[in-house]
């Protein structure tokens, strides 16, 4: 028996940040979109405000920005694991 949509969409986004590497970012959209609701960035964030150990550190907006409040913490995690942060924002390859 599968539960309901939510209930699938909250799974695949928490399979899918748990997949993510070391050095490796996506944003909320990248996320929402790969586990079928494409324009759920919001929902994938208010997922990962309850984290239960997931890597949350590794999504960012699709700017780049940082979590508000956590910038600090989730910069020096990033930068541990060899991503560039300047000014609160990722910086990514390209």
């Amino acid at each position: 028996m599968t539960g309901p949509p939510d209930d699938r969409f909250a799974r695949q986004v928490r399979k899918i940040i748990s997949g993510l590497q070391v050095g490796e970012v996506t944003t909320y959209g990248e996320i929402a979109a790969q586990a079928g609701r494409e324009g759920a960035a919001r929902a994938v964030g208010r997922l990962l405000s309850n984290s239960d150990g997931l890597p949350w550190w590794r999504v960012v907006t699709k700017e780049g920005r940082l979590v508000p409040g956590l910038e600090d913490e989730q910069a020096r995690r990033l930068t541990q694991e060899g991503v560039r942060v300047h000014e609160n924002r990722v910086r990514r390859a390209g």
